[in-house]
């Protein structure tokens, strides 16, 4: 396993950057996802990584070895140390797993002694060994997906990149295809570069997770601190439920903790340790609550979620509002007149800064 090190890596497209000045470290045997809407950036910097696109500025490289600069010749693909996992299974159907998974092996001339060790190996670390000799077709799409992984695996690659490899899977086995890649981490302590839309997958499976938006990194920070402390007003609203309010009034305090006041209310956040608070707040779901004193709002619809309801209430002094308040008791009727309390909140930092913490 090796580390991968990104500094100042931009690509532009028909003039319109795709990844914008982006700088990051994935250490030897870290799992990071980058994550962030459709057209951010992530799959671009993916195939920067993996050499299939060329570096308009910056540097790429994995380990002590720079793959790639803008303005030389970049090391081919094929001599990166790299794996990759699509989206598609990418399975030749005239093929048996087995020959699927050796097929790489074959072009690159190993032995044929050393490909079968590497096969059955890949295919046994996947809990494929017993479907060696079948047919594609016969597989579920789990196991096919499992089948695109060990040929990834067989490679032996330093660092693993997987293109929303789940993506085309349903809900069930989405799941259990999680619960996979994240006992294979555990297993093989792999460096892995791993790109999603879905932040539910982003956090389930990452040590780290960095969001993209129109190709600037926002954020880089483990899945809980990413979750409580967003760095920007785009990463609150993206990750979680996350409501970004303006305050009314400046606010005081000392760092970590701040008052502040919202359509008139008093209301208690969390703030950054360091740095400069800004005026605006994320609010989430958990952070309210109901009761007889706060936020005056009427509740316009609610919405079952099984152990909870949430529910979307308009604020009575910005009609442009919804809040949504997480309620597990019996909901109030829609229409409802209620106080809004704020249990819990953060102040988002005054300058969109990049977050990178470890």
């Amino acid at each position: 396993m090796d580390a991968v090190t990104i500094k100042s890596v931009s690509k532009h497209f028909s003039g319109k950057p795709a990844v914008a000045n982006v700088d990051l470290e994935v250490a030897a045997g870290e799992f990071v996802a980058l994550l962030g809407p459709s057209g951010c950036g992530k799959t671009t910097l993916l195939r920067l990584l993996a050499g299939f696109e060329k570096l308009d500025t910056g540097t790429i490289s994995i380990g002590a070895r720079e793959i790639a600069r803008a303005g030389r010749s970049a090391v081919p693909p094929e001599e990166r140390g790299v794996g990759m996992v699509f989206q598609s299974h990418a399975l030749w159907p005239h093929m048996t797993v087995g020959e699927n998974v050796e097929y790489a092996l074959k072009i690159r001339k190993v032995s044929p002694a050393e490909r079968q060790r590497q096969v059955d190996r890949a295919l046994s670390t996947v809990g494929l060994a017993e479907r060696k000799d079948a047919a594609p077709e016969t597989l579920s799409g789990g196991q096919r997906q499992r089948v695109a992984l060990a040929r990834c695996l067989a490679m032996e690659p330093s660092v693993v990149l997987m293109d929303e490899p789940l993506a085309s899977l349903d809900v069930h086995l989405r799941e259990s295809m999680q619960a996979e890649f994240h006992r294979l981490h555990r297993q093989l302590g792999a460096t892995i570069v791993y790109v999603t839309h879905d932040q539910s997958e982003a956090m389930a499976l990452a040590d780290r997770v960095a969001v993209l938006d129109h190709g600037r990194l926002q954020q880089v920070a483990p899945p809980r601190a990413l979750y409580a402390e967003p760095a920007t007003a785009m990463v609150a609203d993206f990750v979680g439920r996350g409501m970004v309010v303006s305050l009314d009034a400046a606010v005081a305090g000392r760092a970590g903790s701040v008052e502040g006041r919202l359509w008139g209310e008093p209301i208690h956040l969390r703030s950054a340790r360091s740095g400069t608070a800004s005026m605006r707040a994320c609010l989430r779901p958990e952070g309210l609550a109901l009761g007889q004193s706060g936020i005056a709002a009427k509740v316009e619809r609610a919405v079952f979620e099984g152990a909870a309801t949430i529910l979307h209430c308009r604020v009575d002094r910005a009609p442009d509002v919804l809040l949504r308040v997480l309620d597990r008791a019996a909901p109030p009727a829609e229409g409802s007149a209620v106080r809004i309390s704020v249990n819990d909140g953060w102040l988002l930092p005054a300058a969109s800064v990049i977050s990178a913490a470890a």
